[in-house]
């Protein structure tokens, strides 16, 4: 991978780093409203209920993904970023492009069912 496609690829990640940090913040302010925010009787407050299991399914898919994007990026400038951890091969662009945090190839993630 030349030095260029890393740069692409690190402007990728801060932009998704960015984008993801500002949906968590989001999110939590939609899990804990302030004081007199919350629902006012028992129908609104069984819909927050439903909302807010939401959002904590959203909130930890967002923060697992945050988390592979910042380790991704402290592993970009390493020979290692791009490399699949399982047979060693580059990781195709393509799918590089879609997930910048991939670690795996295709064909290893469906090999060991991830």
């Amino acid at each position: 991978m030349t030095t260029e496609e890393k740069q692409h690829f690190k402007t990728i990640i801060e932009e998704e780093i960015e984008k993801l940090s500002d949906e968590v913040l989001a999110i939590q302010k939609a899990l804990y409203p302030k004081k007199g925010e919350g629902p006012s009787d028992k129908v609104a407050h069984l819909n927050f209920k439903l909302d807010q299991s939401i959002h904590i399914q959203r909130y930890e898919e967002a923060n697992k993904r945050l988390n592979r994007l910042k380790h991704a990026y402290l592993k970009i400038d390493s020979p290692q970023y791009g490399i699949c951890k399982e047979c060693e091969e580059p990781i195709p662009m393509e799918r590089l492009r879609l997930m910048p945090e991939s670690m795996y190839c295709v064909a290893c993630m469906e090999e060991l069912g991830l």
